[in-house]
């Protein structure tokens, strides 16, 4: 089969479309015969040598796909062969085959197209498992979701919305900024040109969950932006690894602090997390409530568009790789 390679860590350029064994399944695995892939900032991370894949996990970039099932490992119950489905991956998506756990499978959801559904799993289960499932948004809490404009911000703001919170955003631009307004964000502030936690007090008394792509830059501001007993969740660290955290503000607020990752836990774990997204969010997304935001399918033999786009930060929802012309 032919697959994603990177040549040696840097930019863009080093990514190869190659010749590479064909993977086979395991005990309770299956083999999807991949229809589209999705670009996730991760794959950026391990692109330039800095997000390695777990132990026993795929080299090959790719954290969702979307596909037919071509085959089943022994023990795999509930699916067949020419199922329609996408998948949450630890690695392997930017390939024509990839193998997955069937704990990790889940059907194409509704009237969603089998390419864009390729951009649903990694942002339906880092949302669902952070916001939901760990900080446990209610109706009527405010939510504040920075890189609003991005894949897992696009899908958090409806999420957020479809479970009744008050929903705010930061952005790069007042023309992002009007895009989450109309995708439901009640409230979208331009970091550039404001400050997000002044502006965040005269709407609100905080932020009773905050989840954060930027970790140490934001780690301050964020904790000012806390309502009492707030929840501040992060989930990247594009604003660096080390900041100072005033304790004595959570301690005052009576608020949290954590920090997660999907792709490091173990398969029952992920499996977990799958389930409930099954169970819960699904159906929001066969009602079209929660839907997937495509900016751009790219083939993905020429990933490194892909990859070039999401370097410059133009994009607005998934790119997605389209494994067959």
């Amino acid at each position: 089969m032919r697959a994603i390679t990177i040549r040696e860590p840097g930019g863009p350029e080093v990514l190869e479309w190659t010749e590479v064994p064909d993977p086979r399944p395991g005990p309770g695995e299956v083999l999807i015969e991949v229809v589209a892939g999705a670009v996730n900032r991760a794959d950026l991370l391990q692109r330039q040598g800095l997000y390695p894949p777990p132990p026993g996990a795929s080299e090959i970039l790719g954290l969702e796909c979307s596909g037919t099932i071509a085959e089943l490992g022994e023990g795999v119950e509930g699916w067949q062969a020419g199922d329609e489905v996408c998948a949450l991956l630890a690695g392997g998506g930017y390939a024509e085959r990839v193998v997955v756990p069937a704990v990790q499978l889940l059907p194409v959801p509704g009237e969603v197209d089998l390419i864009a559904a390729a951009g649903l799993p990694e942002v339906a289960c880092t949302v669902w498992s952070n916001v939901v499932l760990g900080a446990k948004l209610r109706e009527d809490e405010v939510f504040l979701v920075h890189g609003g404009a991005g894949g897992i911000g696009t899908h958090a703001i409806q999420v957020g919305k479809a479970l009744g919170a008050t929903v705010a955003v930061t952005v790069g631009s007042d023309e992002r900024a009007e895009r989450c307004r109309q995708l439901g964000a009640d409230l979208a502030f331009n970091y550039r040109e404001q400050d997000f936690v002044a502006e965040l007090k005269k709407e609100t008394a905080g932020a009773n969950v905050i989840l954060d792509n930027m970790g140490a830059s934001y780690l301050g501001r964020n904790v000012d932006a806390l309502a009492t007993g707030g929840r501040l969740v992060i989930i990247g660290m594009q604003g660096g690894v080390k900041g100072e955290l005033n304790v004595g503000k959570l301690l005052t607020k009576r608020a949290s602090a954590t920090a997660t990752s999907l792709r490091g836990r173990p398969t029952a774990e992920k499996g977990e997390i799958v389930a409930d997204v099954r169970e819960r969010l699904w159906p929001l997304v066969e009602r079209g409530t929660v839907r997937p935001v495509v900016h751009q399918v790219v083939p993905m033999a020429e990933a490194s568009a892909a990859h070039t786009a999401m370097d410059e930060s133009g994009v607005f929802g998934k790119v997605l790789l389209a494994a067959r012309s």
